[in-house]
């Protein structure tokens, strides 16, 4: 009768739980790289400007409508429900807001949103342009 108690058996790699680990990094990964791709806003056409520089990513891009329609990442908003949401960011003073108004919105309309941040404390405020020359 032989013992097969202290038999050697050959040591063998798992890789099902490895490639479990695996897909569970790559969704991580992408699950965290797509809350990193800034808003993409609404299509509209921007005005142009020569001086036009790029700015960092802004906390906020708010889009003004040609009828003054006021969205902020996907949501309609009303001026005052915008200075609700950059007061309740935490420090407006430190909030990075870039208005992306249409070529077609009466300057009324954005001066609505500038007022708003305003009256919220932000004072870091850009203006979306496209680069190249003026437009007649």
């Amino acid at each position: 009768m032989t013992m097969r108690y202290f038999e050697r058996r050959k040591a063998r790699i798992e890789i099902i739980p490895m490639i479990d680990v695996m897909l569970f990094l790559l969704v991580f990964f992408i699950i965290l790289t797509m809350r990193m791709i800034p808003d993409a806003g609404v299509r509209m056409q921007l005005p142009n400007a020569s001086q036009a520089q790029p700015l960092p990513h802004p906390a906020f891009v708010v889009n003004v409508l040609p009828d003054g329609t006021i969205k902020v990442k996907g949501k309609l908003l009303t001026p005052e429900g915008l200075t609700a949401l950059f007061a309740g960011d935490g420090a407006p003073d430190k909030t990075d807001v870039t208005i992306a108004a249409d070529k077609a919105t009466a300057f009324q309309h954005f001066m609505t949103v500038i007022d708003a941040a305003k009256k919220a404390g932000v004072t870091d405020i850009g203006i979306a342009a496209l680069p190249g020359a003026d437009s007649p």
